[in-house]
């Protein structure tokens, strides 16, 4: 499932994302989402959020 509607991730949910630092390599960090940083519905890159341990990123994965 790919994260780029803001419906299917919410606070808890386990997820892959893109760090900032990361963009070019495109290495995915694994996390549980805490807060969600964009307010649009939709971002073609993902939508980004901030995992637990504080780490910000755009989501190109979610986890079941």
């Amino acid at each position: 499932m790919e994260g780029q509607s803001r419906a299917d991730i919410h606070p808890g949910l386990e997820v892959g994302i893109v760090l900032k630092k990361d963009q070019r390599s495109g290495i995915i960090t694994e996390g549980i989402v805490k807060d969600l940083l964009t307010k649009s519905s939709y971002h073609p890159h993902g939508i980004k959020v901030r995992l637990e341990d504080g780490q910000v990123g755009r989501v190109k994965e979610i986890y079941d």
